[in-house]
C-alpha cells in the first residue's frame, strides 16, 4: 500500500514538473509553424527583417520567442537563425506604453496584471534576474536583466513609439524587436542604433495603415540585408498544423467568425497580412477565382510567352497556354531575375522549350555604340522571339492595336472576372506581384510589376500562340471572338 502510495506521489510530482515546465519554460517547448521557422532563419543573413502577417496567427509570439533565444543564448537544435554567443543589449517596442505592456511585455514575461503569471512568457522564469518598473505606467517594466548561458546578463529595455524619436537615440543596441508598425523616422533611428554592433532590427505587424512608406520600402524596394516574409491565416490553419502533427491556431469556424466582424475592404489585410490598398488595386479580384493547382498542359493547346526586359528592375518572363475550346488561359510558368545579361536569361528561357515570345518595343532600341537591340541579342542566343514588337490586338477595321497598358489591363481584368484565366498556385513570384499591383492617384505604380507586364504581353498576343511542337509562328492570326483565320 505504501509502495502504491509512493508511486502515485511520484506520478503527481512528475505531472507537476511537466506542467510547471510548460508554464514557466515555454522556450523549451516552442514548436514553430513553418512560417515562423522561415522567419527565424532570415536572421542568419538579414539585419532588417519584416514579418508582415495576418491577425491572430502568432506573429507577436514569434517575435517574443526569437527575442528570448537571443537574450538567453538557449537556442534549440533546430535553430538556423542569428546566434548571439554573449549577453546582449536589446530593445522591444510597441505603439504606446500600454500596448507595449499588454502585448510585448506580456509575451515575454507573462500577464502584467497577475503576479502569479510572472515568468510565463517566452523568457524562462529561471533566467529572469530582476526588473525595474516604468514610472507612471501601472504594472509596466522599463528594463529586465536576463541570464545568458555564456555567463553574465542580457539587458532588455521596453520602449514605446509615443515616447518620440529622441527617446530612441543614444546607446548602441544588438537587437531590436518592433511589434506593430513604426513611423519611417522611428524605424530609421532604430536601425541606426544597431549599426556599430552590426545588430539586427526585426518587425512583426499587420499592415493596418495600408501601403505606408515603411511597408513600401520592403515590398517595392527590398535591399541587400533586408528580408520580407508574409504569413496568412492559411499558414496557421488546422490543415497546416495537422501536417505538423500539432493543433492549429485557427479552424474554419473561428476564421469565419473573425472575418465577419470586419468590413469588406479590411478582410484581405486581416486575413492575408497584406496592405489594404482598396480601390487602388489594379486587379480587385478575389485570387481564388484565378488560383488553380498545376494541371497537365494539353499538347494541342497553343502556347506563348511574354518577355519584359530589365536590368535594375528584373527581367521577367511568363508562359501561358490557351485552351481555345473554352477560351481559358493558363499561366503555367514564370521567371524573374535582375542584373543579369541576356545570355543568362536566354539560358533559362531555352530550358522551357521553343515557345514563341512576345516582347515590348524597347527591345529594338540600340545603344549609343549602335550595337544590336535586346530583341536581336536574345535571338542570337536561340530565343524564339516574334519578328515584331508587341502591340495590342487591333480593333475592328484598324490595322494596328497600339501598346496601351490600360487596354491590356481591362482585357485581363475581364478574363479574371469571367473565370477565363487561371494561374498555377506554385508561381510564388507571380502571386506576389499580383497581390501588390496597385494604383496611386489613378496611375499604376511601376514598381515590381515586371511579371504583370509580361503576362499582359503574352495574353494580348494569343493570336500568335502555337501548339507545342510547332517551332515558329505560322503567320496566320486567329481572333478567338471573331473566329477569323
Amino acid at each position: 500500500m505504501n509502495l502504491a502510495h509512493a508511486e502515485v506521489n511520484k506520478a503527481v510530482e512528475i505531472a507537476r514538473v511537466i506542467k510547471d515546465r510548460e508554464r514557466f519554460e515555454r522556450l523549451y517547448v516552442y514548436d514553430p509553424y513553418p512560417y515562423q521557422q522561415r522567419f527565424h532563419e532570415t536572421g542568419s543573413q538579414a539585419n532588417q527583417r519584416l514579418l508582415m502577417a495576418a491577425n491572430r496567427i502568432g506573429k507577436s509570439f514569434c517575435g517574443a520567442m526569437e527575442m528570448a533565444y537571443h537574450l538567453t543564448g538557449l537556442y534549440p537544435d533546430w535553430w538556423k537563425g542569428r546566434v548571439y554567443h554573449r549577453p546582449i543589449t536589446a530593445w522591444c517596442g510597441g505603439v504606446s506604453n500600454e500596448t507595449t505592456r499588454d502585448i510585448v511585455q506580456a509575451e515575454l514575461l507573462g500577464s502584467p496584471d497577475d503576479p502569479e503569471a510572472w515568468g510565463t512568457g517566452s523568457i524562462p522564469k529561471s533566467c529572469i534576474i530582476k526588473s525595474e518598473r516604468k514610472p507612471g505606467v501601472p504594472n509596466a517594466k522599463s528594463v529586465v536583466l536576463v541570464k545568458h548561458k555564456s555567463g553574465g546578463n542580457s539587458s532588455l529595455f521596453f520602449k514605446a513609439y509615443e515616447m518620440g524619436v529622441e527617446k530612441w537615440q543614444g546607446r548602441s543596441v544588438d537587437c531590436i524587436w518592433l511589434d506593430e508598425e513604426p513611423s519611417r523616422e522611428l524605424y530609421s533611428q532604430a536601425v541606426t542604433r544597431t549599426l556599430d554592433r552590426r545588430g539586427m532590427v526585426y518587425m512583426t505587424f499587420t499592415p493596418e495603415n495600408g501601403m505606408t512608406e515603411t511597408v513600401a520600402g520592403f515590398m517595392n524596394n527590398l535591399q541587400p540585408g533586408q528580408s520580407l516574409d508574409n504569413a496568412t491565416w492559411d499558414d496557421a490553419s488546422e490543415k497546416i498544423r495537422t501536417l505538423n502533427n500539432n493543433k492549429g491556431h485557427l479552424d474554419e469556424n473561428i476564421m469565419a467568425q473573425i472575418l465577419s466582424a470586419y468590413s469588406p475592404h479590411e478582410r484581405e489585410m486581416r486575413k492575408n497580412g497584406r496592405p489594404s490598398i482598396g480601390s487602388g488595386l489594379v486587379f480587385p479580384v478575389n485570387e481564388s477565382k484565378l488560383l488553380i493547382d498545376p494541371i497537365p498542359i494539353r499538347k494541342h493547346w497553343p502556347r506563348i510567352a511574354g518577355l519584359d526586359f530589365g536590368w535594375d528592375h528584373p527581367t521577367a518572363v511568363v508562359w501561358v497556354a490557351w485552351d481555345r475550346d473554352e477560351d481559358i488561359v493558363y499561366v503555367y510558368d514564370c521567371y524573374r531575375q535582375s542584373k543579369a545579361p541576356p545570355y543568362v536569361h536566354a539560358g533559362v528561357i531555352n530550358t522551357r522549350g521553343n515557345v514563341v515570345i512576345a516582347w515590348p518595343h524597347d527591345g529594338n532600341r540600340k545603344d549609343s555604340m549602335g550595337n544590336p537591340g535586346l530583341a536581336d541579342q536574345y535571338r542570337s542566343h536561340g530565343c524564339n522571339l516574334l519578328p515584331f514588337h508587341f502591340e495590342n490586338p487591333p480593333a475592328m477595321g484598324e490595322k494596328k492595336g497600339g501598346n496601351s497598358v490600360e487596354v491590356g489591363i481591362m482585357d485581363l481584368l475581364q478574363r479574371m472576372e469571367q473565370d477565363r484565366i487561371k494561374v498555377f498556385s506554385h508561381l510564388n513570384d507571380w502571386w506576389e506581384e499580383f497581390r501588390m499591383y496597385h494604383r496611386k492617384e489613378g496611375k499604376i505604380v511601376p514598381i515590381r510589376d515586371d511579371l504583370m507586364a509580361a503576362t499582359r504581353y503574352a495574353v494580348m498576343s494569343l493570336r500568335f500562340a502555337v501548339p507545342d511542337g510547332e517551332s515558329e509562328w505560322s503567320g496566320k492570326i486567329k481572333y478567338p471572338k471573331l473566329g477569323i483565320v
